[in-house]
């Protein structure tokens, strides 16, 4: 197996934080991972000086790479992300970091000593720590999950955290048939993920909530819906 790790960074409009978030990253897999790794930043439409940042920082940081997308979407950009990737396992951050990245080394050994395909965060299971999250986003997320997972006849709870890896060979086999571009690309792959007999390993994480996320709920609720209702009226999920 290629045990090469690629960490994806799909970032919009990211320019206050970039640095200081990839820093932090980079400081953690140069002390923590033994594998060969890289972060790929995933600029997608930015307006703002992201995209420039990113170079900045490929200039400067051997173990990186930079791929930008005109349109805005993070589902394009990790799809772009890892299909151009040479690593044998894929993964992905949310730039805020919010996931724990002490629980990265125990995704890593669960697909290589456990095979698992899919490794994803939750912070839905029972030893899972959130901190910070608002009651609104907390009954937002839990209804959500009721939802998809009724709707879907899915087994895993969180699509929606922003920390998954998996094998580059389980990935290549359903990612040309996520056609979602946005938010709900992550509960689409993980559908197909399970529609294609794929496992899928939840781990409960410590979760700190960003309040300056820039996520826009009643926008991703409405495009959520008609996602699920879309992968509902499949005739084949596979």
């Amino acid at each position: 197996m290629n045990r090469s790790i690629d960490i994806v960074l799909p970032v919009y409009n990211e320019s206050k934080v970039l640095e200081s978030k990839f820093k932090t990253l980079y400081e953690f897999l140069s002390l923590n991972i033994t594998n060969e790794w890289i972060i790929t930043i995933a600029e997608n439409g930015s307006s703002d000086s992201t995209l420039q940042i990113a170079k900045n920082l490929h200039n400067r940081y051997k173990k990186s790479r930079v791929i930008s997308n005109p349109i805005a979407g993070k589902g394009l950009a990790l799809k772009n992300a890892w299909i151009s990737s040479t690593s044998g396992i894929l993964g992905y951050m949310d730039l805020d970091l919010s996931t724990d990245l002490d629980i990265l080394p125990e995704f890593i050994r669960k697909i290589e000593e456990e095979e698992e395909d899919f490794v994803i965060a939750s912070r839905l299971m029972r030893d899972s720590i959130v901190v910070g999250r608002s009651l609104k986003r907390e009954v937002i997320s839990r209804s959500y999950s009721f939802i998809f997972r009724s709707v879907l006849s899915v087994k895993f709870k969180d699509a929606q955290c922003g920390f998954k890896f998996a094998k580059k060979e389980s990935v290549i086999q359903i990612i040309d048939k996520c056609k979602d571009i946005g938010w709900f690309f992550d509960t689409e792959i993980l559908f197909r993920a399970q529609k294609n007999n794929l496992s899928i390993c939840e781990v409960p994480v410590r979760w700190v909530d960003d309040r300056d996320s820039k996520v826009n709920i009643i926008s991703t609720v409405i495009k959520d819906i008609k996602g699920l209702i879309r992968l509902k009226t499949e005739k084949d999920g596979r």
